[in-house]
């Protein structure tokens, strides 16, 4: 009775083999094997593609109003392999074909994430053990995986398994709410924009939120008031709440003189040490110093595996007392890296603030793994990985350091009792020489009643210039809190969002960083304006769904009906975007234009006979009028004078018929092809180069003209007489300078055009996935190229 592990990814597998004594073997009596993932293997294939119905799947691959909403009924819900990721899920099969009994082993997160990879592997592979199950751990530490292994829970099914439920409900919600991103971009093609306007649950809450304190910082007008107040030799400020206020400052009348401080009173009071941090805020404190959240977000995952910090996508704000208890031997060695003093760290009992019996991973933390130094981990992971190391440890080591002790002081004006005045002083520092929560942050309040002297013994009267105060400029600390106080998304969420919304490599950006400040990209503007009173905006959004993902989970609610619920959210968004894009042309200055439409009926010679269809409305800068749109639906030519890419008149002729393009066939206007080569690029052939071309001869010309350039260009071309088309051959003989957003270094492409592999971690796919490959410059299919291949 063989039993199959399945980790997330290689980290995980090796941590696991440490623990139990290989990759293979037999643990506490039991026959193993284990095998890894790498993170998803799979994902939702197109929606178009989760149709089997032609026409309908036109209505699902198509941006256009007309097509939404979209009916969940409709959906497959196929899945398909992440590009890459073949070879993995063929060696899972191989390893664990033969396993009595598979194990759940991935990652235990909120979202049910690291179940939902397992479930997705085993279905998709087609593995049928006799029984599958569960194991659940902390960390990937020896004692964790081993208790994980013997304390396993049975899983009477896979469609059953809680984790798996509400993740594929999260990741179905997830694809459903592309059709936003399409309402949100066809408003901004209706106002002549050429762009694409991504949405989505945290995507526009985040650009939300920054809109509207950029508005209210920006709307800001200072309004200056001028009061009577005394200050104190200690500088301690004595204010009376029903003392007027005066628009100038000639206007406060001068009726208060010198006068003694009495003492009210005097207490000892104490401030225990800030939260533990999770990856959001950690993040943000890193970008005040000018680290990118990708970076922090990759490094720290880096550091995890390597069991030097803790769980990076927990929701935990606490420990547990058995994590506490797993530090507290090392609390000495991590306080000697990090640069803090152990005669600080006197308090090494759990406080009821930072220690709950309840938690799954728990907060943001140093590992059980302890770096020799600060320069072994900048070695290891670099200088992020230094302060993400430094920063966690001091956090962590501050709790169990002794409270922030000060005395506060309360008194008034002996003459004028109404103007009473505070004073904090500081008497033992506690926690906060251990660890500052505001560091790298210029603009964080600090405690503006703080006096080293407290209380002074004689208070002079004086005008006081005040206004009132400016709104926050938005931030990613400023954002991350907001985000944190309505419950949007975790820790991870937050920060993989965020890096993805500002990334310098996206096409059309929501955010951007200005230096330590937000604000709002191009398409974020015009997000920002499209999404008041909209479903997507509204910031309960993932409230709600969180809500649908337990009780799913918990068998209380169904899925497709959950689902069901989002074509009216669809419906209602079209009708508010269309009512936000007016106002949105307003103030932008833009004129609403008139979106390309379609003519639709039933094409009378389509080649499998009469089908329902429908074609674009425009060709070539003309636009068919309705006596045309009839012709061409039943089978007849027409022509009509039309305009060139390069603004040259044409006379068009063609009829209805089916085209390709990048491999995908539709139905639209085609020219006539001429039965022999005539011109091609702004360059007319000469009679004798059309005889060498039907000869099939291959001519080298340079006189080419671009014609989306201008650029003269010389090309080899030869002509298909099958397809009627000129053939170019630019001569690319060497490997291009970048592939997937990565650009080779000299060294790199010299090894490319020897024929050598070079390996690269960071490129990036067209739906913005980061991954690594080694890569080969060789011919495939007659046609050299890049050829990745992946571990």
């Amino acid at each position: 009775m063989t039993m199959g592990i399945l980790t997330e990814k290689p980290s995980a597998a090796r941590h696991f083999a440490a623990a139990l004594g290989g990759d293979s073997g037999t643990y506490n009596g039991e026959p193993y094997v284990i095998a890894h993932a790498r993170g998803h293997l799979y994902e939702f294939v197109d929606p178009h593609r989760m149709v089997s119905d032609a026409d309908l799947a036109e209505k699902y691959r198509k941006w256009d109003l007309v097509n939404l909403p979209w009916n969940p009924a409709d959906l497959s819900w196929q899945l398909e392999t992440i590009q890459g990721a073949g070879q993995v899920a063929s060696e899972v099969k191989q390893k664990l074909a033969r396993c009595d009994e598979l194990v759940v082993a991935t990652d235990v997160d909120p979202t049910g994430e690291g179940g939902m990879i397992a479930v997705n592997a085993f279905l998709e592979l087609g593995l049928k053990p006799k029984s599958w199950s569960r194991m659940y751990f902390t960390d990937e530490a020896p004692a964790s995986l081993q208790k994980a292994f013997t304390s396993r829970q049975r899983l009477a099914s896979l469609a059953d398994f809680d984790e798996y439920k509400k993740a594929r409900y999260r990741s179905q919600f997830d694809l459903l709410s592309m059709q936003f991103t399409r309402i949100a971009t066809n408003m901004a093609h209706a106002s002549g924009q050429n762009t694409v306007l991504r949405q989505g649950r945290l995507k526009s809450a985040m650009t939300l939120l920054v809109g509207d304190q950029l508005k209210a910082y920006n709307d800001y007008v200072k309004k200056p008031f001028f009061q009577n107040r005394f200050r104190d030799e200690n500088e301690v400020m004595y204010t009376n709440a029903d003392e007027p206020r005066f628009d100038k400052k000639d206007q406060v009348p001068q009726q208060y003189g010198p006068s003694p401080v009495t003492v009210d009173s005097t207490e000892t009071k104490k401030t225990a040490p800030p939260r533990l941090l999770d990856l959001a805020t950690l993040s943000s404190m890193l970008v005040g110093q000018g680290v990118k959240a990708k970076l922090t977000l990759d490094t720290y995952q880096k550091m995890y595996e390597a069991q030097v910090v803790s769980y990076p996508r927990t929701e935990d704000k606490t420990i547990t007392g058995e994590q506490f208890d797993e530090l507290v031997p090392h609390l000495d060695q991590i306080a000697s890296v990090a640069g803090v003093d152990t005669a600080l760290l006197t308090h090494r009992q759990p406080r009821k603030t930072h220690v709950k019996a309840a938690g799954a991973h728990g907060a943001n933390r140093p590992g059980p793994k302890v770096p020799a130094s600060l320069e072994d981990v900048e070695q290891r992971f670099g200088a992020t990985g230094r302060l993400i190391y430094q920063t966690l440890a001091k956090n962590y080591l501050a709790m169990v350091a002794e409270d922030y002790v000060y005395e506060q002081q309360k008194g008034h004006v002996e003459k004028y009792p109404n103007f009473v005045g505070l004073a904090n002083v500081p008497k033992k520092p506690g926690w906060k020489a251990v660890f500052n929560p505001n560091a790298g942050d210029d603009d964080a309040d600090g405690d503006e009643n703080e006096s080293a002297k407290g209380l002074g013994s004689n208070a002079e009267p004086f005008v006081f210039e005040g206004a009132n105060k400016r709104p926050e400029h938005p931030s990613m600390k400023w954002l991350m809190k907001q985000l944190e106080k309505r419950d949007v998304g975790t820790g991870a969420t937050r920060t993989s969002t965020y890096s993805d919304v500002t990334s310098t490599k996206a096409k059309y950006p929501l955010l951007v960083e200005k230096g330590k400040k937000l604000v709002l990209a191009e398409a974020g503007q015009m997000s920002w304006m499209l999404l008041p009173g909209t479903r997507i905006g509204d910031l309960s959004l993932t409230e709600q769904v969180y809500a649908d993902m337990r009780a799913i989970a918990d068998g209380t609610a169904d899925a497709g009906q959950c689902l069901a619920r989002v074509a009216d959210w669809v419906r209602a968004d079209i009708e508010q975007m269309r009512t936000n894009a007016a106002s949105m042309r307003q103030q932008l200055g833009l004129s609403e234009q008139t979106v390309v439409g379609r003519c639709e009926g039933v094409w009378q010679a389509a080649p499998s006979g009469p089908q329902k269809v429908t074609f674009k409305k425009v060709f070539s800068q003309h636009e068919f009028t309705d006596e045309e749109a009839e012709k061409l639906l039943a089978g007849e030519t027409i022509s009509f004078e039309a305009t060139s890419k390069a603004g040259k008149a044409y006379t068009a002729v063609g009829k209805l018929g089916v085209g390709e393009f990048k491999g995908r066939k539709f139905v639209g206007f085609q020219l006539e092809v001429p039965d022999r080569p005539a011109s091609w690029c702004g360059r007319t052939f000469t009679e004798d180069e059309k005889v060498k071309l039907e000869a099939g001869q291959t001519l080298e010309i340079d006189d080419f003209v671009s014609a989306r350039t201008g650029n003269t260009f010389g090309a080899r071309v030869s002509w298909d007489a099958s397809t009627k088309k000129i053939v170019p051959d630019f001569g690319v003989d060497e490997p291009p300078r970048s592939w997937c957003q990565h650009s080779f270094t000299d060294e790199e492409k010299k090894k490319l055009t020897d024929g050598e592999s070079v390996f690269v971690t960071g490129f990036t796919s067209k739906k913005g996935k980061n991954f690594d490959a080694s890569v080969t410059w060789k011919e495939e299919q007659g046609k050299k190229k890049i050829v990745p291949a992946f571990a």
